[in-house]
């Protein structure tokens, strides 16, 4: 049971760290408080709205 709860919270921490730091490849407004938002409601979100899905995904692709 822990290391469930341990993996949840590691992959809810990456998606969050992810989001974050390529918040600049979505078409949300650019500020710190939307980021923040955004970046820890990710679970909710991406499971809701498919916009946000797209955006959650722009988010995580890598720059090349």
């Amino acid at each position: 049971m822990e290391l469930i709860v341990f993996g949840l919270v590691v992959v809810y921490a990456g998606g969050a760290w992810k989001f974050f730091n390529g918040f600049n490849r979505t078409n949300f407004q650019r500020s710190l408080p939307n980021r923040l938002k955004l970046a820890l409601l990710w679970p909710a979100l991406f499971a809701t709205n498919k916009s946000y899905r797209q955006n959650f995904r722009k988010a995580l692709k890598s720059q090349k």
